[in-house]
């Protein structure tokens, strides 16, 4: 049996990774695309949180272990230093899809500057080209998240601050062409949508901040509320915080189960370096098992994780 051991990942760097993404890559590895926030950043406010790229590590052994490889090059089309976020990658059968939130500089404060998604598109991970701002129903967006439609096509959500926080949508036929935005999840306020299907329903789960807050849907429409996970302190190893930013991954068991694989950042309570002015800005990337149970998810964060991406549907 293959466990996967916590925390999973830790940036070697910035020691601060946050809202993964993960991508087969065409030579059967596993990439994982992620904020790469400063923990080491000396300068006050937020700093720290912003002028970050977008780092990526890579696994060989089906998401067991995984090797830093340095930051994603040429994503910003503008000069100077500024703020990469939250990146989501998809595949479309030709091209790579990466949509990333976009600040200019970097700002010591979280609010009062705008915030765009851009679009790249790349044929193998590497070598990415711009393809233009994401136009959306506001300049206060991030956090995007791309699924196919059964119909064809794609649907994005994404975070609109403008319109309280709430998780907005756009269709294409394409990834390049865009429908008029509406909302798709409104209620208290929420950030980091994820879609993905497991068993019998589409599921969205979002950042509350105080854990994931789940909904479902049979037609990635109409969204019911269905709970909430990782909302309670953890067992393992540095895994005591709320999972926040999360994505996940479908694939099947060591008996043939269908089965997610969930990663998520937590904040650390303490630390471990000693240049680091605050150590709650370290965080770690950990993996937990969800289950669909007819019309709940399931997840036991403290459960052993028997992991291998190998095993993808």
């Amino acid at each position: 049996m293959t466990l996967a051991p916590s925390p999973l990942y830790t940036d070697p760097v910035h020691l601060a990774p946050t809202d993964p993404s993960l991508i087969a890559a065409p030579d059967g590895s596993w990439w994982m695309f992620y904020t790469q926030r400063r923990a080491r950043e000396q300068a006050g406010g937020h700093t720290w949180v912003h002028g970050t790229d977008i780092g990526v590590a890579r696994s060989t052994d089906g998401g067991l272990t995984w090797t830093y490889d340095g930051v994603v090059a040429g994503l910003d089309p503008h000069p100077g230093r500024n703020t990469l976020w939250a990146p989501e990658v998809v595949f479309d059968g030709d091209r790579y899809h990466m949509f990333t939130s976009y600040i200019p500089g970097v700002p010591d404060r979280w609010e009062g500057h705008s915030r765009t998604i851009l679009h790249h598109a790349s044929p193998d991970l590497v070598d990415w080209q711009y393809d233009g701002v994401l136009p959306l129903s506001s300049d206060r967006v991030i956090d995007a998240c791309a699924h196919e439609l059964p119909g064809g096509g794609w649907r994005l959500w994404y975070k609109d601050e403008a319109h309280g926080s709430t998780t907005w949508s756009v269709d294409s036929p394409d990834l390049v062409t865009w429908s008029e935005p509406v909302q798709a999840i409104g209620g208290p306020p929420h950030e980091g949508p994820n879609v993905f299907r497991l068993g019998d329903y589409y599921w969205m789960i979002t950042d509350e901040w105080r854990g994931q807050a789940v909904y479902r849907s049979l037609d990635l429409a109409s969204w019911e509320r269905a709970g909430q996970l990782l909302d309670e302190p953890g067992s393992r190893a540095l895994d005591q915080g709320f999972g926040h930013h999360a994505d996940v991954v479908i694939g099947c068991d060591a008996d043939g189960r269908e089965v997610g694989w969930i990663f998520y950042f937590t904040h650390r309570s303490f630390g471990f370096a000693a240049d680091v002015v605050d150590p709650r800005r370290l965080t770690d990337v950990h993996v937990a098992v969800l289950r669909a149970d007819g019309n709940r998810l399931t997840c036991d964060r403290n459960e052993a994780v028997e992991l291998d991406l190998r095993r993808t549907v």
